[in-house]
């Protein structure tokens, strides 16, 4: 393995998909097979150093020539459940957002034009190729976006201090993460629309919710849904993440909007505009 830069890359958190090995054609289902039984596979940290290395060659590297091989492996209930990286795919869709995200002089200086020019053709004719093509990882900078909180539950809420089990991503922090069946995420989903329609008649919650629920809808029945936290621990002040419980206060307000008790569901997203307030303040300040 190549060696990359050491510097922890923080402050994104990521929504991803586990399919069971069934849910892939050979030849691809024989290679992660094969994968899943390495002992040497690379965490999510090995991951955001590679992509920070990319960037620092003149110019940058803002796509990988190649897509990854690699992926997150889970075992649910005796299922070996894999979460490719796709790292090329979402380095496309994360360079068609950063317009929207970064003024011009910024975006310019940091990825030349000519360069963001010729990754999106690339991308174009990679598309007319892989027309169904989708991430198994979404990602978010600085703030998990309140829609991804529908589809898990608080009692999903798994959190470590870490003592070592900074666990997935290998570098001993300390860990938030939710999991739920696909099944369950998929009828959180409909459920929140619902409860939102009746509610109110559009806005950016609700087209947010419909993009999510599309995108669950593309993977097998069987799949696992991991919401994680990633590199927003390391913002969070330890207090603070160990009484996160937004997922809790999400569906409370879903619920109050249900029976109609508008005092109720704005209490519910007072809480939740309080506790990411710190982190806003952060993104602000860089």
């Amino acid at each position: 393995m190549p060696k990359v830069s050491s510097v922890v890359v923080p402050y994104a958190a990521y929504l991803r998909v586990y399919e069971p090995l069934a849910a892939f054609p050979e030849p691809e289902r024989g290679h992660w097979t094969r994968y899943a039984r390495r002992e040497d596979r690379p965490t999510c940290q090995d991951e955001l150093r590679r992509s920070l290395a990319d960037l620092l060659p003149t110019p940058p590297v803002a796509v990988p020539v190649h897509e990854s091989s690699d992926a997150f492996v889970l075992d649910v209930d005796g299922v070996v459940c894999v979460c490719p990286w796709r790292t090329r795919l979402r380095a496309w869709r994360a360079l068609d957002e950063l317009a929207g995200e970064l003024p011009a002089v910024v975006l310019d200086a940091a990825l030349p034009p000519l360069l963001r020019h010729q990754a999106a053709q690339d991308h174009e004719r990679w598309l007319a190729r892989n027309p169904d093509a989708r991430p198994w990882i979404r990602t978010a900078t600085w703030q998990v976006p309140l829609t991804w909180f529908v589809v898990v539950a608080d009692e999903e809420r798994e959190y470590t201090k870490g003592t070592g089990a900074g666990a997935d991503c290998g570098d001993g922090a300390p860990s938030l993460r939710y999991r739920t069946p696909m099944v369950q995420a998929r009828r959180r989903v409909a459920r929140g629309l619902r409860a939102l329609r009746d509610a109110i008649d559009e806005g950016p919650l609700i087209d947010g919710l419909m993009d999510v629920g599309r995108w669950l809808e593309e993977f097998h029945p069987r799949s696992l849904v991991e919401l994680d936290y990633g590199g927003l621990v390391h913002v969070l002040p330890a207090g603070d993440l160990e009484g996160d419980h937004s997922a809790a206060d999400v569906a409370e307000g879903i619920e109050a909007l249900r029976r109609g008790d508008a005092e109720s569901a704005g209490e519910a997203y007072g809480r939740l505009v309080e506790r990411w307030r710190a982190v806003r303040d952060r993104r602000s300040a860089n």
